[in-house]
C-alpha cells in the first residue's frame, strides 16, 4: 500500500502534475501484448500516476493506440504527453503530426506536446506549429526533448520560445551530466526536467550499492533509483512498466525517503559531473 499522494511538480503555468508518471517507450510493438500494456497503464492511473508519456515514434504510432485503450473513458483524469519527430517538425508538419497522434489517441487534445529532438527544421518553424496548435486548443502546452543548454538558450531567445513547459532528457544515477549546467539553468528558469529511462533500461539495477541501500530499507534497487530522482525538486520521472507488479513497485518508490547516508553512498558510487559533458541520449 502507498502511504500518501504522489508529489507534484509545477509547470511554468503553475499547473501541478505528478512527479511520477508512466512511460510507453517499447509499448505497442507486439499486438499480442497490447491488452496487457493498456491494463498496466490503467493500473498506474488507479494508483495516481496520471501523467502518461508517449510519442508518434514509439512502435510507429502503436504505443499511442495502446494509450488510447488505457485512457478510454478516463481522458479527463490524464495529463497526456506526446512528441513530434524532427522530420515532421515544420510548421505544417507539426500540426499534421499532432492531428495524426490525436486520432491514434482518440482524443481532441494533448496536454503537452514535445519536439522529440532537434532536426533539420528551424526552431521558428516548429514554434509556429506549436502556436497554431495552442490557438486551436489541440495542445495545452508545448515543450522539448533532448535539448542541451545551448539549444534551450537559443529556444528561449526566439519569439514565444520562453513558453517552453519542460525538457525531457535522459537522467538517472549513471547519467548525471545534466547536473553540471542544464539542470541548474532549468531550475533557475522554472522549466521542469522530465527524466526518461530512469532505470537505464534496467542496466542500472545490477549495481551492488543500489542493492545495499535497498536492503537497508527493505525495498528493491529500482525503487531506490526512482526515489533518488523523486527527492529532487522540479523532476518528473516516467518509468515504463507493462507488468502489474512493476507498476506497483514504481508507485511505491514515491513513498521511499532516502537518508543522507543513502544519498552520500549513492554519490560516491555514481559521482556527479565535475565538468561539462555531452548530453546523454539513448
Amino acid at each position: 500500500m502507498s502511504d500518501g499522494a504522489i508529489p507534484k511538480v509545477a509547470l511554468p503555468s503553475s499547473e501541478l502534475v505528478p512527479a511520477l508518471g508512466q512511460g510507453t517507450w517499447a509499448m505497442g510493438e507486439r499486438r499480442s501484448s497490447r491488452a496487457a500494456e493498456a491494463a498496466a497503464l490503467r493500473l498506474g492511473l488507479d494508483l495516481g500516476m496520471s501523467l502518461i508519456d508517449t510519442a508518434e515514434m514509439y512502435a510507429e504510432g502503436a504505443a499511442e493506440e495502446v494509450v488510447a485503450d488505457a485512457v478510454a473513458g478516463r481522458r479527463d483524469e490524464v495529463f497526456l504527453v506526446s512528441k513530434v519527430l524532427p522530420s515532421n517538425a515544420s510548421r505544417r508538419g507539426t500540426v499534421a503530426a499532432c492531428e495524426r497522434s490525436l486520432r491514434r489517441l482518440r482524443t481532441d487534445r494533448l496536454d503537452l506536446y514535445l519536439l522529440h529532438w532537434r532536426g533539420g527544421f528551424a526552431l521558428q518553424e516548429t514554434l509556429a506549429g506549436f502556436a497554431e496548435l495552442l490557438r486551436s486548443g489541440k495542445v495545452r502546452y508545448w515543450g522539448v526533448s533532448n535539448f542541451d543548454l545551448g539549444d534551450l538558450r537559443e529556444l528561449v531567445g526566439l519569439p514565444g520560445g520562453s513558453e517552453v513547459a519542460t525538457n525531457q532528457v535522459l537522467y538517472n544515477l549513471t547519467r548525471r551530466g545534466i547536473e553540471f549546467d542544464l539542470l541548474p539553468w532549468c531550475r533557475q528558469h522554472q522549466v521542469p526536467i522530465m527524466a526518461y529511462s530512469p532505470l537505464e533500461q534496467g542496466r542500472l539495477l545490477r549495481h551492488p550499492v543500489l542493492h545495499r541501500v535497498a536492503s537497508r530499507h527493505g525495498v528493491t534497487p529500482a525503487q531506490v533509483a526512482l526515489a533518488w530522482l523523486l527527492r529532487q525538486p522540479g523532476i518528473i520521472v516516467i518509468p515504463k512498466a507493462a507488468d502489474p507488479a512493476h507498476v506497483r513497485e514504481n508507485r511505491a518508490a514515491a513513498d521511499l525517503r532516502l537518508t543522507a547516508e543513502d544519498v552520500g553512498e549513492l554519490d560516491q558510487a555514481f559521482p556527479p559531473p565535475q565538468a561539462k559533458e555531452p548530453l546523454a541520449v539513448l
